[in-house]
């Protein structure tokens, strides 16, 4: 008796004592990064947390590679119970064509833009949301939420509306409606966003950390060595600016979204920055206006990075939310009967 009680105990000291490395094995973010075929694209991803959790899947922005979620929020996310999905859009880090995209203009193109004609992009939005689903199809997850940033946010609000049933919350990060008549970003933010032609890694580091710089809050000083050093992890995982060109008119070739997001019923939160020097704060009031009983969130000095100084309140507007909504399966999106023709 006494042997069966005191293996027990060490049974039970084992689990007690387990626990913290068990969870912070769970929650690691260093884990392998896995591929998945799709039609056009290849995808490079990371799985966080267990298969058995809920899943929220992560999408990022112009340009953006999976590793720029920061670690900490990834974390944070799995440490609330989810399994965090994060990948490289196409044309960015780690995925790849399957085979070569069309070629395109993008100086022509903006040209198009500015004198209010259509914009001919290799791609849409909506293909990159279907990548993402694509993604969670080839995983197996039915539904799941999604966490979406600046254009990864647009692609969030197209996967909200092309699954429907799927998407059990939407948390939408510094990005926009795309309406007209919004305020523009500056043109010196512009021209820094137009520079992806560089001669060596060097050239292409100082470009990058300048916008970085641009695009931080005027209530932070940047370490240049610093913005270098992120600028030089990005680089030397993938460097594609002819990728991030198609990007670019992907953008502007999409229409406004109101009138999709007029239909959508879907938990949403809405998360901006008053300092946002690329999409001005009223992009993030409009977007939450649009969005039937969606929350709004305004970080005061927040810009258009996850930068240091504003993780803890970014992570305390997201995770209340998402914690609320992890098991709650009773408020799916869903989107009113419209006319196809209305939704493009």
């Amino acid at each position: 008796m006494y042997a069966r009680f005191f293996s027990a105990a060490l049974f039970c000291a084992a689990l007690l004592f387990g626990l913290p490395s068990l969870a912070a094995s769970r929650c690691d973010v260093n884990v392998p990064t896995e591929r998945v075929d799709l039609a056009q694209v290849s995808l490079a991803y990371q799985s966080i947390g267990r298969a058995s959790d809920p899943a929220i899947l992560l999408v990022m922005g112009l340009g953006g590679q999976l590793i720029h979620w920061p670690d900490e929020v990834v974390v944070a996310l799995c440490q609330q119970g989810f399994r965090v999905i994060r990948y490289d859009n196409r044309d960015v880090g780690l995925s790849t064509w399957r085979q070569a995209p069309a070629e395109a203009n993008l100086t022509f193109e903006v040209l198009r833009y500015k004198l209010g004609l259509p914009v001919a992009a290799p791609y849409s939005l909506t293909d990159m949301a279907e990548d993402g689903l694509g993604l969670m199809d080839a995983l197996h997850v039915e539904q799941f939420h999604v966490l979406g940033a600046s254009m990864g946010g647009m692609i969030a609000q197209h996967m909200a509306a092309m699954a429907p049933q799927r998407v059990e919350s939407l948390t939408l990060i510094m990005t926009t409606s795309g309406a007209e008549g919004l305020p523009a970003p500056s043109a010196a933010l512009v021209q820094l966003l137009s520079r992806r032609g560089a001669p060596n890694r060097q050239v292409a580091l100082e470009q990058q950390a300048d916008l970085l710089a641009a695009l931080g809050s005027p209530m932070v000083t940047d370490d240049r060595q610093v913005l270098l050093h992120q600028a030089a992890l990005s680089y030397d995982r993938a460097f594609n600016p002819e990728g991030v060109k198609r990007q670019i008119m992907a953008i502007l070739a999409e229409p406004s979204r109101v009138e999709l997001l007029n239909q959508l019923r879907v938990p949403a939160l809405v998360v901006h920055g008053t300092a946002d020097p690329l999409l001005p704060v009223m992009h993030g009031v409009h977007l939450a206006a649009h969005l039937r009983g969606s929350q709004l969130v305004l970080i005061p000095g927040l810009a258009h990075r996850f930068q240091e100084a504003f993780k803890a309140p970014l992570l305390a507007a997201v995770l209340p939310y998402l914690r609320a909504h992890r098991e709650d399966t009773s408020h799916w999106a869903q989107i009113e009967p419209v006319a196809e023709h209305n939704l493009l």
